[in-house]
């Protein structure tokens, strides 16, 4: 089977690529990089011993999209690509429509015009807006609280709304909780442009002493230790999650939804803990108040991928952040180096 990874250079994208190589998939990538590298292509390929074709291309660009369909047999599509940062989106919210929505109408429609009819979609637990309760559950109400949120959200009722057109269509939405860690080799992992938005390269840049400390956002949540609880889960779990997604998508048809996550929350401290345990160094901590919006705790029901696809998380948040550490040693520098 052939599959087209969009954005698979990006951090999940780039160790899903590294799954589907490793599972005897075809795999075809196609990425912008805009928030990634080229020398992660070559990276993928050292870790796995496998080739793959590759192609500098924007999903915006119809015709670019047109070529890659062309030159190539594809069976399904992975799709990654998109813009993805919380707080740029709520201050460019025209951009993230746009680049997120637009993206991905014009690869839906490239699909149906090659009669490529089955998607895995990077969704998020963003989708959930702020839950009544916890652990979320796929049946839960939806909404959202933010542009990017909301693209997510779109694009989930875009590919339901095209299973009911059109009956040969299977599309699996993975709605993802908190992803950190790398793959365990060191050579791929987390590294963001700009200032990172996520708790993991923030932890990194304290302990490399390029911060001087890492901010925790209110210490005064009716949690364990006060701080917020979040579900983590190790990335090359969740890549794993897109094989299973991949097969169960290939053996139905219609709209499909899945958590994505440990089904165990995390606090911050909890989180922080776990890294200075991994590397040996101290992560000094400066307490502000509580960001607005910001909910006390969230973490998955993944119940139902477990049941159905027969996929659940295997590592632990030790793992995690052992995995995290050993990508940041060989990479002090990101991928600049």
């Amino acid at each position: 089977m052939s599959v087209l990874v969009s954005g698979g250079v990006g951090f999940i994208g780039s160790h899903t690529v590294v799954e589907l190589l490793n599972a005897g998939y075809d795999v075809v990538v196609f990425d912008n990089f805009y928030n990634s590298k080229p020398c992660v292509i070559d990276r993928i390929k050292t870790i796995t011993g496998k080739d793959f074709k590759f192609y500098n291309a924007d999903m915006l660009n119809p015709a670019a999209l047109d070529v890659i369909f062309e030159e190539n047999d594809i069976d399904a599509v992975i799709h990654f690509a998109g813009y993805k940062a919380v707080g740029e989106s709520v201050s460019q919210p025209l951009k993230y429509y746009h680049n997120n929505i637009t993206g991905t109408l014009i690869l839906l429609e490239k699909m149906a015009k090659h009669n490529v009819k089955t998607i895995v979609f990077s969704s998020s637990a963003t989708v959930y807006g702020d839950p009544e309760s916890v652990p979320m559950r796929e049946d839960f109400p939806t909404s959202a609280t933010n542009p990017y949120g909301q693209t997510k959200l779109m694009i989930e009722q875009i590919l339901k709304d095209l299973t009911v057109s059109d009956a040969e269509w299977s599309a699996s939405c993975l709605r993802y909780f908190n992803p950190i860690g790398a793959h365990k080799s060191g050579l791929i992992g987390e590294d963001p442009m700009g200032i990172p938005n996520n708790i993991m390269p923030r932890i990194q840049k304290v302990a490399a002493g390029e911060w001087d400390a890492i901010t925790v956002y209110g210490t005064d949540y009716d949690t364990p230790d006060g701080t917020g609880v979040r579900d983590y889960i190790h990335v090359t779990d969740l890549a794993k999650a897109h094989i299973a997604a991949l097969k169960r998508a290939k053996a139905v048809t219609g709209w499909e939804t899945y958590n994505i996550g440990c089904g165990r929350g995390y606090s911050v401290y909890e989180i922080i803990d776990a890294y200075e345990r991994a590397s040996g160094t101290s992560i000094n901590r400066v307490v502000t108040p509580r960001r607005p919006g910001d909910i006390a705790v969230s973490y998955a029901d993944p119940t139902r991928a477990k049941e159905i696809l027969g996929w659940e998380a295997e590592l632990t948040l030790d793992d995690m952040c052992r995995d995290a550490y050993n990508f940041r040693i060989k990479n002090p520098r990101g991928y600049e180096d």
